[in-house]
């Protein structure tokens, strides 16, 4: 530290006299100067000393001056007893008075309130206020001062104490000095740093305190003293603090004002002066210091700190706030800091040592481990001894001391081991590093000498000598070149080996060898950097300090007191390297660090110079795949022995977008079709079609085709179509044609294609139905002769008819027809139609299964008669299944018979429920009577999913109850009691149940049933069933008014085929004699007829064969007998009382007796149920078709 005397004054008053300055403050920007001097108040240019104007005010000696932080108005304080507020353009504005001299100022840094202390009060005034409030306090006032955030004033008492005082005047705390009244308190001040800007350790609110017991303390905000007393060694006047609270100033009876830590440490005297210093000012937030004094002198001093610190590769040590060391890790930015609360005189710091000289001592640490990135530092030796040297180095085992001409080296216990005297001054040594204990350090001397030596030998070695003096050097990391800097800033760059000047560079002031590449250096000077690599020109840029250190691309740069890291690209030696095509130094340069643009140009250059191993690390390092697989190509065509260099440099070419050249190049080395490639990969044709071979077609289709594929990739469908068409790719070309709807355009390309190009047609035809041109697809099938394709076509487009005609001449394609076609009806609700369509292809599953949804359908819709029309129709359907595939004959059978039973309960049941729906009905009461009879008997097992009982048998009760069959009621009636009923019902069978009850528990004679077989007179109900409860005999309803039928069912004997027993049946009876009651006997024979006599009589001759077999049945058997008949009673039979059901294979017939032949009897063939003949004409009139199957009269 250095204290430059800037300028000087001394203060007179009129008379000559000297003038004691007793308070000065500066403004806070620090343009101005206020001094206290006399009765008057100076203000002095802080700059240059002139006095800009003297203020008067004052009757008496002025005692304090102070300053507002803003700057706007400061104060002065008189023995008068008043205190005068100045504005900045000095102006008096206020004037207050207290009742003693006034001793000290101090304005609040945050409110800029003005305390104003006399000898036994203070005051407080601010500008919004208008008005001064007075404290009193226990002793004279002799210093004050706020604290930083405003809220307290320490009143410092020449008793001794500190009172320290709220804002408002109220006492917060009292400090009781140990001294007492025999230590007046002289000076006092808050420390204004904050805990941002200082250790950790301290705190914003420091009170440092000096008295005229000759001792200096520090005190925390709540009274607690800080740290030891500092025994000063004389009576301190004033106290202040520079604006970071780093250093302080102190002045007093000593003459001096001194320069201190802000723990108290002495670090230098700032000025000498003949009288007391009464006053101490820092300059704000500058190195500048004025004092005042006893004899009127005014001095200001510009304080210059100089650096100290030490360098090793990437550890940086330096002094801050002079007694602390931080050691700074310039790659990772770490930092830790070494307090020595010493004045640190001089640094040195190697590898893991580290030597901090002290004003007294010379303290050597180490690092706590081996880690590169350790910061840990402890002690390893102490040296109490005071050294003078001019220059510190250390080593791993020794010190290094240089006084002027000698070095000394030290062991770390302070023994001196060895001694080097130089014939000049030593002006640089830097360790160049070595074993431990041997390291070899670099000496410049002030007559250009250069010197190396160890630390283990006594003798230095020259290794050369210029003409001007050494002002800084470095060695190169091969030790093969050295650099130096002279007095003249010439940087000289010398061989180790031949003493020769390699070159020289002017302006540079500091020099430094790139650690991590032999071949290039840098050093700076006017404000530049400059980077040279090998004897290349050197790369200038802007850089403000002196470089101390140059690793890879990391430059380290002293600037005033910081060290900083600069990030430097070495882009501008890698491209000069470039240059010279020297490819793997070019890449050494790189891998120190530069941008990836760098690494590209490199890779593109190594590779465009064949150097594929430097190309194929550098695009490695900026991971381009696409340049790697080439390279890995061209090396795997190498090994495969491919020597010719022009076609891997044609390939490189054309990879970098130098098509032109790549051509040429391919050209030279005979390649002309990969030219032609590239070109049509490219899409530029016409320079492709240069490389053409002469006359080749193939390679001219080639061409066409691929330029037909790029118009294709732009968007130009036509012309890609076009092209392919002139290139024989018909098939890529209606593929455009077809996806663009262009059918002009394609039926012409189908008509010029020849019929057996059938992949291209039958893409033709395609699109034509895609675009619904059916006509054009038709075409083309035909030209292609496509049956199948032509047939699939009309049904796609529902041609049905065309579709007809096709299939008629090529009956094997019928299922492509009739299948789409009964499935296309289905789907329009046309089922019956597409049930007989399903027959025509032969797909009675099918069939079937459209049958059993149309039946379902009509169930779920109510709609009973279709239900019972289509479980008819699907009992044929399974009959002819049955009777075409004998595998599924008994299951079809079966179903049959479980169909046929269900279609005459719903045909039955759409009788009922539209009696019960429906207020009208076209049947009489006796109809249906029969038919809820018939339905009854037929759901006792089993009842279909749609019929209702509560339906049947509320037409049962109702029917029973008006024909007098009242059992019958009274059963339906109880039987409706046990089910769910519909509230429509509720109330008229509920009245029919009470009702009933009043009639005869017996039904009318006259409607009970009578079997015809054995004359047996029925009830109405069976529980068996709608059969005869004698014989069995199941009942023969008419299926209109389902009265029972005069008709017995009889059946043949074993070995009687129907076909038999039909022509048997066919045949003329033979009459026999009829027995008279007068003895005459009818007989006829064929057209001739006769009676005779018969004297003996014939009681015992049968008058009807079938007549006798209608009671051979077993009286009360449980099971059925049939009425079996022979041959003769089938010849003996009237064919016309006979009635068959036909029924086709596997079914046989059925046979029918009519017992009264009176009663006539009509049978459908169509479905084989019976009617009477008068009601199955009138319904037949009535809707032209069978009411059951529904086949018409010209059907039947």
């Amino acid at each position: 530290m250095r204290a430059v005397p800037t300028w000087v004054d001394k203060v007179h008053d009129k008379d000559k006299i000297e003038q004691c300055i007793y308070d000065i403050a500066f403004r806070p920007d620090g343009t101005q100067l206020i001094v206290a001097a006399g009765n008057r108040v100076l203000v002095y240019d802080a700059n240059d000393g002139t006095l800009i104007q003297p203020l008067k005010g004052h009757k008496d000696t002025v005692y304090c001056v102070a300053y507002a932080k803003d700057g706007k108005r400061f104060s002065s304080g008189s023995a008068d007893k008043s205190v005068i507020i100045w504005t900045s353009k000095l102006e008096g504005i206020l004037k207050y008075t207290h009742n003693d001299a006034i001793q000290c100022l101090s304005f609040n840094p945050i409110t800029h309130q003005l305390a104003s202390c006399a000898c036994s009060d203070f005051g407080l005034w601010s500008m919004e206020q208008k008005s001064v409030s007075k404290h009193k306090t226990s002793s004279r006032n002799t210093c004050c001062s706020w604290t930083n955030d405003g809220q307290y004033l320490a009143l410092g008492m020449y008793n001794g104490c500190i009172s320290i005082r709220s804002k408002n005047g109220d006492e917060k705390a009292k400090i009781e000095r140990p001294g007492g009244g025999l230590s007046p308190i002289w000076s006092i001040q808050w420390n204004p740093s904050s805990t941002s800007d200082v250790s950790r350790e301290e705190t914003q609110d420091t009170l440092a305190v000096v008295d005229w017991g000759q001792k200096m303390s520090f005190y925390h905000l709540s009274g607690q003293q800080t740290g030891k007393e500092k025994s000063l060694g004389f009576d301190p006047c004033c106290l202040s603090y520079f604006s970071r609270g780093e250093y302080m100033v102190i002045g007093g009876a000593n003459k001096q004002a001194a320069l201190y830590t802000r723990d108290g440490a002495q670090l230098g005297v700032i000025g000498e002066q003949n009288s007391w210093v009464w006053c101490c000012e820092v300059r704000p937030d500058q190195n500048y210091v004025a004092i005042g004094c006893q004899d009127g002198t005014i001095a200001f001093y510009q304080l210059v700190f100089s650096t100290v610190h030490g360098l090793y590769r990437d550890r940086y040590a330096y002094r801050e706030n002079m007694t602390d060391v931080i050691i700074q890790h310039l790659i990772t930015d770490q930092k830790v800091r070494i307090k020595c609360r010493d004045m640190v005189k001089k640094i040195a710091i190697y590898k893991h040592r580290l030597a901090v000289q002290l004003s007294d001592k010379i303290v050597v640490y180490e690092l706590i481990s081996d880690d590169a990135s350790d910061m840990h530092y402890r002690v390893k030796e102490k040296i109490n001894k005071k050294f003078d040297c001019n220059l510190l180095v250390v080593c791993s085992l020794n010190l290094i001391l240089c006084q002027e001409k000698r070095l000394i080296s030290l062991s770390f216990k302070g023994i001196k081991e060895r001694e080097w005297v130089m014939e000049a001054l030593i002006r640089y040594i830097k360790v160049i590093g070595g074993p431990s204990g041997r390291e070899g350090l670099l000496v410049g001397l002030k007559n250009g000498q250069i010197l190396k030596l160890f630390a283990d030998n006594p003798f230095p070695i020259l290794i050369l000598k210029q003409q001007t003096s050494v002002r800084c050097l470095d060695i190169s990391c091969s030790r093969t070149k050295l650099s130096v800097v002279d007095e003249h800033n010439t940087c000289l760059v010398y061989d180790v080996n031949t003493k020769e000047l390699l070159f020289q560079e002017p302006n540079a002031n500091s020099v430094a060898w790139n650690t991590q590449y032999e071949d290039m250096l840098c050093f700076s000077g006017n404000g530049m950097l400059n980077i040279k690599a090998s004897n290349f020109p050197v790369h200038q840029q802007k850089l403000q300090g002196f470089v101390v250190g140059f690793a890879g691309s990391k430059i380290f740069c002293l600037h005033v007191y910081a060290m900083t890291t600069v990030e430097v690209p070495q882009s501008a030696p890698m491209y000069q390297y470039l240059e010279r095509k020297q490819f793997k130094d070019a890449y050494r340069v790189a891998c120190l660090g530069v941008t990836n643009k760098d690494w590209t140009a490199l890779a593109h250059e190594a590779m465009e110079g064949l150097d594929f191993d430097t190309a194929k690390k550098a695009f490695i390092r900026v991971r381009d795949i696409r340049y790697l697989e080439l390279i890995h190509s061209i090396e795997e065509r190498k090994r495969r022995g491919e020597v010719n260099d022009q076609l891997f440099l044609a390939d490189v070419y054309a990879y970098q977008g130098k098509f032109a050249e790549a051509a040429k190049l391919y050209k030279r080395a005979g390649q002309e079709q990969r030219a032609m490639n590239m070109y049509t990969d490219l899409r530029m044709f016409d320079h492709a079609k240069e490389f053409i071979g002469s006359g080749d077609p193939q390679d001219k289709k080639l061409l066409i085709t691929k330029q037909a594929d790029w118009a294709k990739n732009i968007n130009e469908p036509r012309a890609a179509a076009e092209m392919y068409l002139s290139a024989g790719e018909h098939l890529k070309a209606i593929e455009i044609i077809g996806d663009h709807n262009w059918a002009d355009m394609l039926i012409d390309v189908a008509r010029k294609l020849d019929k057996a190009e059938r992949e291209p047609l039958s893409r033709c035809a395609y699109f034509f139905k895609k675009m619904e041109q059916y006509a054009y697809a038709s075409e083309t099938y035909t030209k292609m002769g496509d049956t199948k394709a032509l047939i699939l076509l009309h049904v796609e487009t529902r041609h049905w008819d065309a579709a007809f005609t096709l299939v008629e001449k090529h009956p094997e394609l019928k299922d492509d027809v009739y299948v789409p076609y009964a499935q296309w009806l289905a789907e329009n609700d046309r089922f019956e139609e597409a049930q007989r369509a399903f027959h025509k292809a032969g797909r009675q599953d099918e069939a079937v299964r459209v049958l059993e949804q149309l039946t379902h359908n009509a169930v779920l819709e109510s709609r009973f008669n279709d239900a019972g029309y289509y479980f008819w129709m699907l009992s044929m359907q399974c009959l002819e299944i049955s009777g075409a595939d004998e595998a599924k004959q008994e299951d079809m059978l079966a179903k049959f018979h479980e169909f046929q039973s269900k279609a005459e309960m719903y045909y039955v049941y759409h009788s009922i429920q539209r009696y019960t729906d429906e207020p009208f009905t076209s049947h009489l009461p006796d109809a249906l009577f029969n038919m809820a009879r018939y339905l009854w008997h037929a759901i006792i097992k089993d009842i279909p999913h749609g019929i209702s009982k509560v339906n049947t048998l509320y037409a049962l009760a109702k029917q029973s109850r008006s024909l007098a069959a009242y059992k019958l009621a009274r059963f339906a009636f109880e039987k409706l009691q046990s089910l769910r009923i519909p509230l429509r019902f509720q109330e008229s069978i509920d009245v029919g149940s009470i009702t009933i009850r009043s009639k005869p528990f017996h039904d009318a004679e006259d409607i009970l049933p009578m079997c015809y077989r054995c004359s047996t007179t029925n009830p109405l109900l069976n529980n068996q069933g709608n059969q005869c409860i004698n014989c069995a005999q199941p009942f023969v309803h008419s299926f209109s008014s389902f009265d029972i039928l005069p008709l017995v069912e009889f059946v043949l004997e074993e070995g009687i085929a129907d076909d038999e027993a039909v022509s048997l049946i066919q045949m003329e009876p033979v009459r026999k004699a009829s027995q008279r009651g007068d003895g005459w006997q009818e007989s006829a024979v064929g057209a001739a007829q006769s009676m005779r006599l018969d004297e003996y009589g014939n009681e015992g001759t049968e008058e009807d064969p079938f007549t006798a077999r209608l009671l051979s049945f077993e009286q009360g058997g449980s099971e059925f007998v049939p009425v079996v008949v022979g041959r003769s009673v089938l010849q003996s039979m009237e064919r016309h009382h006979v009635i068959i059901r036909k029924w086709p294979a596997p079914l046989r017939y059925k046979y029918f007796k009519t017992i009264m032949p009176d009663v006539a009897v009509t049978i459908c063939p169509s479905c084989n149920q019976f009617f009477h003949t008068d009601e199955f004409e009138l319904l037949v009139l009535q809707k032209n078709h069978c009411p059951f199957c529904r086949k018409s009269a010209k059907e039947q």
